[in-house]
């Protein structure tokens, strides 16, 4: 006797031919049918398909082997089709939450230990999952096939940029205890643009036209931030704002920066792999970037050695700099500069230190995720001198917070603060007139 996973009553009613992630709850046994979606994986992985043979009738034929014995409806064949459609194009269980424009983020913690982020909210998905630790390895060794990189026992760590812009990060063992970790972080179509944050409340007006007159103005800018706060992003659109008759220099590890700009030129930093050698590292790129006559500098990241050569180039007459730090809050960001700059190797005071950023950085901007998941740029700062030695600081913009809803969406106010910035004779010296309203009383 056959057995159905799904009534006809079911059928009628979702008319589906593909499944989506939430679909998945219609299937009442969805043991059973990851039972045959693993059984048809393990005849089909290791085989090596004929060009001349048609991928859909060969993946029909198989799924006819192996579910003999089962009355499979229209809906969940589709659903077991795109399954092993996606195994043999490289994609795993991976494929439907990477074509899912909603989901900024996906982590593999395990075979059936999966996040994912939406709006800013990590959720346990438990639609998708993995045979064992082997079909995990197995799909980020597909997935990273094609840039020529590898994944195994020898090399347990790979860090890179896939066919389609997403950023793929994985880690297995001996490196990682519990077993294969992948986080990939996914390429947006279309990059987020200022008059979306102001939809969503990330900023003001009066606080995007006042960066913007930065940009214009040829200040140089830090924007920091916690991880997923929104950095990129933010740089992104800030970069937006460059004249098209600039010569850009964009530096990352992975590309994801996206310029409208015509003269656009993009550095990708080269990671060591245990096979081949010649790591060229950020400090490597922004060097060499300055011996090609830019007029911008963008640092996706300084994290490291690199923050030494950043400041060289901004205060070498490379005005209009722009790059991002890991901080938790603008005074934090010129601690961890300080930090990187001692760990370039150069035995420099730290009071001369610190007059180099002082001399570097204009303006720095934070941004956060909040607790509901927004984001929001929370301070402006300049840099206007020093105190007791200490650089300091003074705000221009903020966000103070009031609380939450009852929905848990958080309630606050953006601040202008009374006082015209030193940065704001910068900004109207090189013609930039767009924020004269603001400060001008």
């Amino acid at each position: 006797m056959s057995k159905s996973l799904i009534s006809a009553f079911e059928i009628e009613k979702t008319n589906e031919t593909n499944i989506m992630i939430n679909d998945y709850d219609i299937f009442p046994d969805k043991d059973l049918l990851e039972k045959l979606r693993n059984k048809i994986i393990e005849n089909v992985i290791d085989k090596k398909i004929p060009n001349d043979i048609n991928l859909k009738d060969y993946i029909n034929d198989e799924i006819d082997k192996s579910i003999e014995g089962y009355d499979l409806t229209n809906l969940e064949r589709s659903h077991i089709f795109n399954m092993i459609e996606d195994e043999i194009n490289g994609k795993g269980p991976l494929g439907e939450l990477l074509n899912d424009k909603d989901i900024t983020e996906i982590m593999v913690n395990g075979p059936e230990d999966i996040y994912i982020e939406i709006d800013g909210r990590i959720i346990k998905d438990d639609s998708v999952s993995f045979i064992n630790d082997e079909h995990i390895i197995r799909t980020v060794q597909r997935l990273i096939q094609p840039l020529g990189r590898t994944i195994d026992n020898t090399n347990p760590m790979i860090d890179s940029r896939l066919a389609d812009g997403s950023r793929i990060n994985a880690i297995i063992p001996p490196l990682s205890v519990k077993g294969p970790v992948v986080t990939i972080r996914k390429f947006k179509d279309e990059m987020v643009s200022i008059d979306e944050l102001l939809r969503i409340g990330t900023l003001t007006p009066y606080m995007a036209r006042f960066l913007s007159a930065c940009v214009k103005g040829k200040l140089n800018i830090i924007v920091c931030g916690g991880t997923g706060s929104g950095k990129t992003t933010l740089l992104n659109i800030l970069s937006g704002f460059i004249e098209d008759y600039e010569r850009i220099i964009t530096i990352e590890d992975a590309a994801e920066l996206r310029l409208h700009q015509s003269h656009v030129i993009s550095l990708e930093t080269k990671t060591v792999n245990y096979e081949v050698g010649n790591e060229v590292t950020i400090r490597d790129l922004v060097r060499n970037a300055l011996r090609m006559r830019p007029d911008r500098i963008i640092v996706g990241e300084c994290r490291g050695k690199e923050a030494f050569d950043m400041l060289q180039a901004m205060n070498t007459g490379h005005d209009g700099s722009l790059t991002t730090l890991h901080a938790n809050g603008v005074i934090d960001a010129l601690n961890r500069l300080e930090t990187m700059v001692l760990l370039s190797g150069l035995e420099i005071p730290i009071k001369a230190i610190r007059e180099y950023i002082e001399n570097a950085i204009d303006l720095v901007v934070n941004i956060e995720r909040m607790p509901d998941g927004k984001r929001k740029i929370t301070n402006i700062s300049e840099i206007v001198g020093f105190n007791n030695d200490e650089i300091k600081l003074e705000t221009i913009f903020e966000f103070k917070q009031q609380g939450l809803t009852e929905n848990g969406e958080v309630r606050g106010e953006f601040i202008l603060h009374k006082r015209t910035p030193l940065v704001y004779n910068k900004i109207i010296n090189r013609g930039i007139k767009d924020i004269e309203d603001m400060f001008k009383k």
